[in-house]
């Protein structure tokens, strides 16, 4: 077996956190292959963004922020999202001189034995580093959800990962499963097209209308932020702030599209099942202020109001589980990392508190694009100075 190639810094992923995390270790002054290396899975650059559905374009995309140094500008907004990332990220890596390897995918990381190093243990064989930077994001974890009845439904299922264009559930009926910016983006594309479209909610979708400020954003970012210092799983971002209601949603809001169901009980051959609406409460609830979630005036003559007694069965051709991804950190268990909560703590922004040697950013507050670039920064100053105490002298464990 071949020794394992020294190195001070791994870096795992080459999305916008990744390509964030190495330009600042290239502007410390460490050197891609010498100082630092990124492994990076995918087929070519783009990080997640290069396998977003082609009808995602740039300009319906949530913002992409610009990566540290580079600013994005004169993408037409009518290109695909992935194209426009992509090429971007590629200029990107070039400019800078990042030398990402791809595809190498990292199987397992572990401590070396002597509490310094960690073995990166990789298909393109093994690295030595002092500190890694997991920049691993989601997209490799989609989440689908246990219901009774699955395994019996005989029409398709399929993940928002998987999902490719409207134009395969022309003339099916569609159920969306989902609360989030996704499911909503993708039910009202899939509505011009699909024979019929029931949205299904785990809780009632809050929107927000007007504008979203720094004050708020920060707040939401907060209380992510917590959830992860207690050792939680994160939420979504989205989760907190609630849905922005734009004018294709509420054009949709006004056809109809919007109506919302909650889960239901399980799944049929032939479709979905609530076995009791009354118990469930289907009617989505309202917050005052700009924030609501039912299609009417008042929740009083909202249409979803269950009535007493009674279920209701709706007939699918396709269910479609805009539910989410998790974060993809599997290559991580040989550390032991995770609380009883089922999270990684983190002590500070991105370093992990049971081990100073790993930091994850595009983990918890900084999963955003944004968010990614002030994690990089963040973790980099952090690994500098890990790099200048003495070997050994890191907290692990």
């Amino acid at each position: 077996m071949d020794a394992a190639r020294e190195i001070d810094v791994a870096v795992v992923g080459a999305g916008q956190a990744g390509l964030s995390a190495a330009y600042f270790l290239r502007r410390a002054g460490m050197l891609p292959g010498q100082d630092f290396v990124v492994l990076d899975h995918s087929p070519g650059p783009g990080g997640a963004w290069q396998f977003r559905w082609p009808s995602l374009t740039y300009g319906r995309a949530h913002r992409v922020h610009e990566l540290p140094g580079m600013p994005l500008e004169g993408a037409d907004p009518d290109r695909p999202s992935a194209e426009v990332v992509a090429e971007y990220f590629d200029r990107y890596e070039r400019a800078f001189d990042l030398r990402v390897r791809r595809p190498v995918n990292v199987s397992a990381v572990r401590d070396a034995g002597d509490g310094d190093r960690l073995l990166v243990g990789t298909d393109g064989g093994d690295w030595s580093a002092r500190a890694l930077i997991n920049a691993t994001g989601t997209w490799d974890r989609p989440f689908v959800p246990r219901y009774p009845g699955q395994e019996l439904f005989l029409g398709r299922q399929l993940h928002t990962a998987g999902y490719r264009g409207r134009e395969e559930f022309a003339g099916k009926r569609v159920i969306v499963v989902g609360g989030g910016t996704s499911a909503v983006q993708l039910l009202l594309e899939i509505a011009d097209v699909a024979a019929a479209t029931t949205w299904v909610t785990r809780r009632p979708p809050v929107f927000h209308t007007g504008p979203f400020g720094e004050d708020q954003g920060r707040a939401a970012v907060a209380l992510v932020e917590e959830r992860v210092r207690q050792g939680l799983p994160p939420q979504s971002v989205v989760s907190v702030t609630g849905l922005p209601m734009t004018e294709a949603m509420a054009a949709a809001r006004a056809r109809g599209v919007l109506e919302r169901l909650p889960m239901f009980d399980r799944l049929t051959p032939g479709g979905a099942v609530w076995a009791s609406e009354a118990r469930r409460g289907s009617s989505p609830s309202l917050a005052a202020g700009s924030w609501w979630g039912c299609p009417q005036r008042s929740e009083g003559e909202c249409p979803h109001r269950p009535k007493a007694g009674g279920g209701r069965h709706v007939d699918a051709d396709v269910v479609l589980w805009a539910t989410g991804f998790r974060a993809a950190l599997d290559h991580l268990a040989p550390l032991r990392l995770r609380e009883p909560g089922g999270g990684v703590r983190l002590d500070s922004l991105t370093r992990v508190a049971r081990d100073h040697r790993v930091h994850l950013i595009g983990y918890g507050p900084s999963a955003s694009t944004v968010g990614a670039n002030r994690a990089g920064r963040s973790a980099v100053r952090e690994v500098r100075q890990l790099l200048r105490a003495p070997a050994g002298a890191v907290a692990v464990g």
